[in-house]
């Protein structure tokens, strides 16, 4: 099929490089002229495990292209999906006005059926709005549906997700273009559940918000573990036995962050009360993830004491390992913490060095080339991200490398009794402090 992507950002690119590598001929539109210019020129400016070599793929098979033309899409395709970005507004609402942009773009240049997708996390009875607008703008009177089609995409395993997902939601008015969505997704051979239109932008803010919940929950019983003694991985590890609960999304931490699970929540929230029936659960929600952070901050403040002129280390600085995107990270957010306190922070990051570079709270931090360059003279270490570089470092190197060997583990990356036994002061999340023997 003749399918476009319009918005070419960590959704878009990877959409469109899968569905051209199941043999659909695609488009991807961007309006950001260098973008487009540096995909052309065959690099690609997101990070995303095997997304690079899938577009080159593609490309070479004249089944992926490039365009800033909104007008070339929709004319060379037919299906048209839009995957713009919805950033949060400060009331914690959805800014919808690229969605709306480009729905009065489309409906400007359609001149025959097309099958308008919604791919970008929106509001309930966003899909209504985008159907109004190009109603109102279409002034070639073209017939059109609108469906709404959420992604489930994980960054670091997005194009994994995309190859082999667990289900698909089309939410269709429209018989005809339920069934044009079926064949896209038919090379895929995966679960489709066809509901109505609003009922599939419920489905995406449901289930983040829900994974939210799990992580923020896991996280409230670290604390009841810490101040216990109980040991939150074998907490954790019982829970997830139970095949109601699972043991995905139960890993205790610093919180949770990235460009999805704080938008959407806050999008949640806002969008039940506007509704009438307020979600204060997921208020909660927010509250234990802003408290574990600062929970992990006191831990590190009472440890060092004072740490005003501490040489501290932190390592990772994407909101999750395999990314390079550092959007509503938490370790972003502690390096700032760290800085304004006076602290001397040394920053590492396999993947997110350039755009965190980029970030003004942080600017001041050191900047270094690789993980053991970091912890040189280190008096603590901060593990922010579970890299797996960091999970195979040699710690014995790293021990001497350090002034002091203390580690605050922010992702429970390491085992307790092996730091000990290497001679670290290990704490992490929800399991005892360790010393060493």
């Amino acid at each position: 099929m003749d399918l476009s992507i319009i918005g070419s950002g960590y959704v878009g690119l990877v959409t469109g490089a899968c569905f051209a590598d199941v043999g659909h001929n695609v488009t991807c539109v961007d309006n950001d002229a260098h973008k487009i210019e540096v995909l052309r020129a065959g690099r690609v400016p997101i990070y995303e495990p095997g997304l690079e070599e899938l577009i080159h793929r593609n490309v070479a098979a004249h089944r992926l292209r490039f365009s800033g033309s909104i007008k070339e899409g929709v004319d060379n395709s037919q299906i048209v999906f839009i995957a713009v970005p919805t950033p949060p507004q400060s009331d914690g609402s959805v800014d919808l006005s690229f969605i709306e942009k480009v729905a009065r773009e489309i409906a400007g240049v359609l001149t025959d059926y097309r099958v308008i997708v919604d791919k970008s996390t929106v509001p309930v009875k966003t899909g209504e709005k985008v159907a109004e607008s190009i109603k109102r703008y279409n002034r070639h009177g073209a017939k059109f549906d609108v469906v709404s089609n959420p992604e489930f995409l994980r960054e670091g395993c997005a194009v994994h997700d995309l190859m082999h997902p667990d289900r698909i939601v089309i939410g269709a008015q429209s018989e005809h273009a339920a069934d044009l969505m079926k064949k896209v997704y038919e090379p895929f051979m995966a679960p489709i559940l066809v509901t109505d239109i609003n009922s599939a932008e419920l489905i995406k803010h449901a289930a983040n918000s829900f994974l939210a919940l799990k992580i923020s929950y896991i996280n409230a019983v670290s604390a009841i573990c810490e101040a216990s003694g109980a040991d939150i991985e074998k907490v954790a590890d019982g829970i997830g036995m139970d095949q109601r609960i699972g043991r995905n999304f139960l890993n205790a931490g610093i919180g949770y962050g990235g460009s999805c699970f704080p938008k959407d929540i806050a999008a949640f929230i806002t969008i039940s009360e506007k509704l009438g029936v307020p979600f204060s659960l997921l208020k909660e929600v927010q509250h234990i993830n802003a408290a574990q952070k600062e929970r992990f901050l006191k831990s590190i403040r009472d440890t060092l004491w004072v740490l005003r002129e501490k040489k501290i280390t932190v390592w990772g600085l994407t909101f999750k390992p395999d990314t390079d995107d550092i959007r509503s990270s938490v370790a972003i957010d502690l390096v700032g913490d760290m800085l304004r306190e006076g602290a001397q922070v040394s920053v590492y990051d396999p993947k997110g060095m350039e755009r965190a570079r980029e970030i003004s709270e942080i600017k001041s931090a050191r900047f270094c080339e690789n993980a053991l360059d970091a912890v040189d003279g280190a008096e603590a270490l901060v593990i922010a991200t579970e890299w797996e570089e960091f999970a195979n470092v040699d710690l014995a190197v790293v021990k001497e490398k350090m002034t002091t060997p203390i580690v605050f583990d922010g992702r429970n990356l390491f085992d307790p009794s092996t730091m000990a036994k290497v001679g670290f002061r290990y704490h992490s999340i929800g399991r005892t402090p360790v010393t060493p023997d």
